[in-house]
């Protein structure tokens, strides 16, 4: 069991790459800004376009992980598992979920994530793209 959970925690953290996210460290100072990856051996994590104390902007911030206190979300994960219920409507047993890589792929050959069909052409990719801006219009 404490292996799924830390599995999970991992995931869910990796959820996070690319996202914009506030990360206070043990000193309760606030760094905002994308983050760009982490250790999970010692939990570092590097962030991108980092805005400091009084709107100064850091190209990069790299935090080790005995300092960091918490990480904080400021976006709403993509929902993948939803995106999935709604193909499956259209594509019955069709539709495979790769939540690691945060990936679906439609008829084993249409590739979709949170920002669209990236691999795929034909009336199936456009019948998977026309589903897909359904979803984000009805969810957003």
């Amino acid at each position: 069991m404490a292996a799924a959970s830390g599995r999970k925690f991992f995931e869910e953290l990796g959820h996070l790459v690319s996202k914009t996210v506030i990360v206070e460290d043990t000193k309760e100072t606030q760094y905002e800004g994308t983050l760009l990856g982490y250790d999970p051996q010692n939990m570092s994590i590097a962030l991108g376009d980092v805005k400091g104390k009084q709107g100064v902007l850091h190209h990069r911030v790299f935090l080790t992980g005995s300092s960091v206190y918490r990480i904080m979300a400021t976006e709403s994960p993509f929902n993948l598992d939803g995106l999935k219920e709604r193909l499956e409507r259209v594509f019955p047993n069709m539709v495979q979920s790769f939540p690691e890589a945060g990936v679906l792929v439609v008829m084993n050959k249409i590739r979709v994530d949170e920002t669209g069909v990236i691999e795929g052409t034909g009336p199936a990719a456009d019948r998977v793209r026309d589903v897909y801006n359904r979803f984000i219009s009805e969810t957003t």
